[in-house]
């Protein structure tokens, strides 16, 4: 989703040699040469060769290469991406750290990697999709919930506005109970059965449940990822054709084809409970979602002042609707948007070093 090699820090200036300079007028240019051969070189990897800097300069200056790598995990989605790709480029450029990131599913095996300290940080956690299993390692300590990130996710099932103007019973999930309304949505691989849309089958859904649960005769079928969900919505919208399928907000997918959630059987905490302890009993509506963070507890020492930054990292759904559609509407790379984003928000990402 996002390339994972981190910008090398260089260290390119060296005050002693500027003062050997100023004071050496009439050798500029010898002295110029000699400090190219001996002064300031870097190795293949970024970090600085130089044994003659001033140790005046304090921790400041200490080059990106003496400290540890910070490890973010990316989830497959755009939200995901941008997130992490904020927090690195603010990590290395304002307190020095090389960072590092790597593609996983929202699963076990992330929580697994925070408490052995492997992964340092993931930024986006939505809490509707935690397990038991996964609690279990907020609950014992070896994974930190770092708390709330700002921005609130909503899971649910949406058509476009205009099935719901063609067809107003479809605003709620007892307009597709129906025999019609299977058949409006059916395609060749669900026959009689109406194609419910899903996307990446490693998320955390519910979809198969509800539908048995609500006895609705609809059919599940995974797009695989987040694009090609897109891309089968942009390719339906375009025909004026309906499709019911799981998304989320924030995104710009909502607003981009004028997206509207159906209304699921209101959200439970025991509904809920079936959900986290997977037993197949869900029959509501996704619950909306605060999303938190989380890191592992090693990082308060690896990285004291990353640590403390993170917790007050922060990205609201407005921050992050502000970026989205450059990603997943124009195309453009995550790590750009993100660096734009951090060009314009020094106000804001200025007070989470403090």
């Amino acid at each position: 989703m996002m390339d994972s090699t981190a910008p090398s820090n260089r260290t390119t200036t060296v005050p002693a040699l500027r003062a050997l300079l100023a004071l050496l007028l009439a050798f500029t240019v010898l002295a110029s040469a000699c400090g190219d051969s001996d002064d300031g070189e870097t190795s293949s990897d970024g970090e600085s060769t130089d044994e003659g800097a001033d140790d005046g300069d304090d921790a400041a200056a200490e080059p990106a290469g003496d400290k540890p790598t910070i490890n973010f995990v990316v989830n497959p989605w755009t939200a995901s991406a941008l997130n992490v790709e904020v927090a690195r480029q603010i990590i290395q450029s304002e307190l020095g750290y090389p960072t590092d990131a790597i593609s996983l599913d929202e699963n076990e095996a992330m929580f697994t990697g925070l408490s052995d300290g492997t992964i340092d940080a993931v930024l986006e956690i939505w809490p509707s999709g935690i397990t038991e299993s996964e609690q279990a390692f907020f609950d014992d300590g070896t994974v930190v919930n770092m708390g709330d990130l700002g921005a609130v996710g909503q899971i649910g099932w949406f058509v476009p506005s205009y099935v719901i103007e063609d067809n107003p019973d479809l605003a709620s999930w007892e307009g597709y109970t129906s025999p019609e309304a299977a058949a409006l949505f059916a395609t060749a691989e669900t026959g009689d059965n109406g194609r419910f849309l899903g996307t990446d089958p490693s998320y955390s859904t519910y979809d198969e449940q509800i539908i048995e649960n609500l006895d609705l005769p609809f059919e599940v079928q995974y797009s695989g990822s987040e694009p090609a969900t897109v891309a089968e919505l942009d390719a339906r919208v375009s025909a004026g054709e309906p499709i019911l399928m799981y998304w989320w907000t924030p995104t710009a997918a909502v607003s981009e084809y004028d997206l509207v959630k159906v209304d699921l059987p209101a959200y439970t905490d025991e509904c809920g409970t079936s959900a986290a302890a997977g037993d197949g009993g869900v029959d509501c509506d996704y619950p909306a979602d605060p999303i938190i963070k989380a890191a592992s507890p090693a990082l308060a020492d690896k990285a004291p002042d990353v640590y403390a930054f993170l917790e007050n990292f922060t990205m609201t759904s407005e921050d992050q609707l502000s970026m989205l559609p450059a990603v997943e509407i124009d195309g453009e790379d995550p790590e750009d948007v993100a660096a734009k984003w951090v060009a314009d928000n020094a106000g804001v990402w200025s007070a989470w070093l403090e």
